[in-house]
């Protein structure tokens, strides 16, 4: 039988020597980095239930720094991605390289999966990453895309991890330094590559060692997460030189992501003549006078946002459930918030459940009056919940059955 030969690479084709690169490191570098992914989408999930909530599975009141965790969580696996998606590429882009760059249908699908993966992660990072900034350079609703964007990963990471199991259980089970050689010449004729390596002799490793890449990978990703989750965590506030936001640097100790300049309400906001329309069985009005002689409620609540920053606040208001109650509702009434704000995406919340009860409509903050950036003169504040349904600058409140 008359066989085929092996396609010869072309002398012009990128040839890669070194031995650091090998099986083994890349097997240990996609396990932390898959753990991150796995953490993080289990927590966008969390995320995403804030938006459109279960009616049989509702947000608790209890712990009210619940949702500060698993969205700071979040925010800090998805920032380590950065720098590990990085280093993973890193540690097999030369198989970009192999030639033929396809050898079979088979082969064909393994790398159409891939640059699946690797496409969908990068701009899923990338967008979370500008979100953080509140910078939205791409034209498409980032909520939307970015949770179900997340599914793509992580089905082709499942994907990728079926197809790729043999190198991975035999890159996890070899020792570092002795695993195989990914980048040996010449790859194609290399009888001791990839899951079939088995026990080979140890590689000259030239200046870093695969202990030294994966030691200083840990060092630099956990640097880049030490100096940016104070923005959460607020004892390492004095080093988040990567933190976007900060408490000391906003207005009453508290970040602002949207300014009452950008919701463009400043002067509907500071009207004399401001009233909060309640609406309901028994619908009525509060004024500005009203709320200088209310009774003020006093909580201790984090203000916890998307984009992975939170602090901790003192508040003072009215209840919420109060005001619900005078207008015929109770506990289990849904009521919908209405901000002065026109046009933006969240100029409007509901809440009910176990949050209603300790829900607030906030009048001080911190001790001092709201801040005009914060919500004057009436904003929502409630526990376990994110900042942008935190809606700020009231206009109304609807009391539903």
């Amino acid at each position: 039988m008359p066989t085929t030969a092996a396609p010869v690479r072309p002398t012009w084709w990128p040839r890669f020597t070194s031995s650091i690169r090998s099986t083994a490191l890349t097997a240990r570098i996609g396990r932390v980095l898959g753990i991150a992914f796995g953490v993080c989408f289990l927590t966008g999930l969390l995320s995403a239930l804030q938006y459109e909530p279960l009616t049989w599975l509702p947000w608790p009141a209890s712990p009210p720094w619940l949702y500060r965790i698993t969205q700071g969580v979040h925010v800090a696996t998805g920032t380590a991605c950065l720098p590990l998606i990085t280093i993973k590429l890193w540690s097999v882009y030369p198989n970009l390289f192999r030639f033929p760059p396809v050898r079979s249908l088979q082969h064909g699908f393994e790398r159409g999966s891939i640059a699946v993966l690797v496409a969908a992660s990068l701009v899923q990072l990338a967008t979370g990453f500008f979100n953080a900034l509140n910078w939205y350079p791409f034209g498409w609703d980032f909520v939307v895309v970015h949770r179900y964007l997340a599914y793509v990963v992580i089905g082709a990471l499942l994907l990728h991890i079926g197809i790729k199991l043999p190198d991975i259980v035999y890159g996890l089970r070899a020792k570092l330094a002795d695993a195989d050689v990914l980048t040996e010449i010449p790859w194609d004729e290399n009888p001791v590559s990839h899951s079939i390596a088995g026990d080979v002799p140890p590689p000259p490793t030239p200046g870093l060692s695969r202990r030294g890449v994966l030691a200083a990978s840990g060092i630099g990703v956990g640097i880049v997460v030490a100096t940016s989750v104070g923005q959460t965590v607020t004892p390492l506030e004095p080093i988040g030189l990567l933190a976007i936001r900060r408490w000391r640097q906003g207005p009453q100790r508290v970040p602002v992501n949207r300014t009452s300049e950008q919701a463009g309400i400043r002067e509907a906001a500071t009207a004399p003549d401001w009233t909060l329309q309640v609406t309901g069985a028994q619908p009525y009005v509060i004024t500005l006078a009203d709320l200088a002689a209310a009774e003020l409620t006093e909580d201790r609540l984090p203000i916890n946002c998307v984009e992975g920053w939170s602090v901790g606040a003192t508040w003072r208001g009215l209840r919420l459930l109060d005001l619900v109650v005078r207008a015929g509702g109770g506990p289990r009434s849904s009521v919908r918030v209405v901000s002065l704000e026109q046009g933006g995406i969240f100029t409007s919340s509901v809440i009910g459940g176990a949050q209603l009860g300790r829900a607030l409509l906030a009048t001080h903050l911190n001790g001092e009056r709201l801040d005009l950036d914060h919500g004057y003169p009436l904003r929502l504040i409630a526990p376990n919940r994110a900042g942008v349904l935190n809606t700020k600058w009231l206009s109304r409140v609807e009391v539903r059955a």
